[in-house]
């Protein structure tokens, strides 16, 4: 618990860690919003609204990547580098700019900040989490960096030098950190079969997706049999994912005229593998999502609540969260005590964790979900539903619904995209009244039927 003092030497504010995660994300909001709405941020030099500016820098900072305005034909040169500004510290997270800042000045960092850095990462322990700054911020530059220069190298054919740099810092800064944004109004479906643009931009989003502890685990042990039961679990259900996603897409979307339907045999291969492993992570696409079948978009709205890894910058309820879930299932049909993964036992604490962010998850989406038709009359129920899971799995994929959204429904989707971000274990716990009184009291078990 962090007590500061407020209005007088007695009286204290007691802030847990999610509520400052909440403040902070706010403030950056904030921040953005006030920045988006400058003239000179729009290439009309008309400002946005302030609800259009607020989801836009939502959007950003919480790197998702829904737009009710063309990221690249609305903004200035100027807009569009705050927009990218906010995905860089959303990705990142605003306790670790803070951490990079005072390791710049170097300034101490006490125990408050590392407890802080801890629930903000998501780590195992407060042990390490200023070395893992360090890592994040050093592989995030190198990745973002490598994956920049070769996007430009591959643009520079068909642009001038500086629009293909540009747009490969814009690109690549936006696919790591798993927002979605592009500078073309069709995203990137111009270069649906072009293999160089398929395998940068997914390589990007998908490491990026996975997080830095795999990341870092991978670089440091080499060897699958040494990495963590993390990491095992993170890579092993990620590359399973996106393999059978991939061949969902491809059967389902075969014959569809206005995806698939159109396109040689081997663009097909590369749109279904596209959009079969972009909808867990990030919102881009080079396919037209409203066209899509229903079941296809079905299948992606259980892609986007699953999300990407722990301690990524990606949404959802994460990959190992769906993981341990679909163990526990296991476990409880073959009528199992214990949960062994990988010849290690998983602590009953971690399943009653993974149930909660779940159950939140779904409550969430249920409330947004039933708020919007209320809001958003004779709207399609599915186009509905696809924006909130999207919203909430910080994707940024849309049905083409997102500009018609009315302003309440604007600032649903807002509040969403806020809640997807932050977890919705850590939104609850901001949002709840804590109490220091533990109860002393036991009281007798009785069991109730289930099921």
């Amino acid at each position: 618990m962090f007590l500061f003092n407020s209005f007088g030497k007695n009286k204290k504010i007691n802030l847990q860690p999610a509520h400052i995660l909440f403040l902070g994300f706010l403030g950056l909001i904030f921040m953005g919003t006030c920045l988006l709405m400058l003239p000179f941020a729009t290439r009309d030099r008309h400002h946005l609204s302030f609800i259009d500016a607020l989801f836009e820098a939502t959007s950003a900072v919480c790197v998702t990547g829904l737009a009710v305005v063309d990221t690249g034909t609305t903004f200035t040169l100027f807009g569009q580098i705050v927009l990218l500004v906010l995905i860089q510290l959303g990705g990142w997270g605003f306790l670790t700019c803070g951490i990079l800042i005072f390791i710049i000045l170097g300034k101490k960092i006490g125990m408050k900040q590392r407890l802080l850095l801890h629930e903000s990462l998501n780590s195992f322990s407060i042990q390490g989490v200023i070395k893992l700054v360090r890592r994040i911020i050093f592989i995030t530059l190198i990745i973002e960096v490598l994956g920049a220069t070769v996007l430009a190298i591959r643009w520079s054919q068909e642009m001038s030098w500086g629009k293909a740099v540009y747009y490969g810092i814009f690109h690549s800064i936006s696919a790591f950190n798993n927002a979605g944004f592009g500078l073309e109004p069709d995203n990137l479906s111009k270069w649906v079969g072009d293999p160089t643009v398929n395998i940068v931009i997914t390589l990007l989003f998908i490491s990026g997706g996975i997080g830095f502890f795999v990341i870092a685990d991978v670089l440091e042990k080499k060897k699958f049999k040494k990495f963590s039961l993390h990491t095992k679990i993170t890579l092993v259900f990620t590359l399973l994912i996106n393999v059978i996603s991939t061949l969902v897409i491809f059967t389902l979307e075969f014959n569809n005229p206005a995806t698939l339907g159109s396109l040689g045999m081997a663009d097909k291969w590369w749109a279904a593998y596209f959009q079969g492993v972009v909808p867990r992570t990030a919102g881009f696409n080079t396919l037209d999502i409203s066209q899509l079948s229903l079941s296809s978009q079905v299948y992606m709205i259980g892609l986007m609540f699953i999300g990407a890894g722990s301690g990524s910058t990606a949404g959802g309820i994460k990959v190992t969260t769906f993981a341990l879930l679909i163990f526990t299932l296991w476990s409880v049909l073959t009528n199992r005590e214990e949960i062994n993964v990988f010849k290690r036992k998983i602590p009953k604490s971690l399943v009653y964790k993974a149930l909660s962010i779940a159950i939140s998850g779904l409550i969430f989406i249920f409330v947004i979900f039933f708020l919007l038709t209320i809001t958003e009359k004779g709207a399609d129920m599915s186009k509905i539903l696809f924006e909130t899971v999207s919203a909430f799995g910080t994707v940024g994929l849309s049905a083409g619904f997102t500009g018609e959204l009315s302003p309440m429904g604007r600032i649903l989707i807002t509040i969403m995209m806020f809640i997807g971000r932050l977890g919705p274990l850590t939104m609850a716990f901001a949002l709840a009244i804590h109490s220091n009184n533990k109860s002393k009291i036991g009281y007798p078990e009785e069991k109730i039927l289930i099921g």
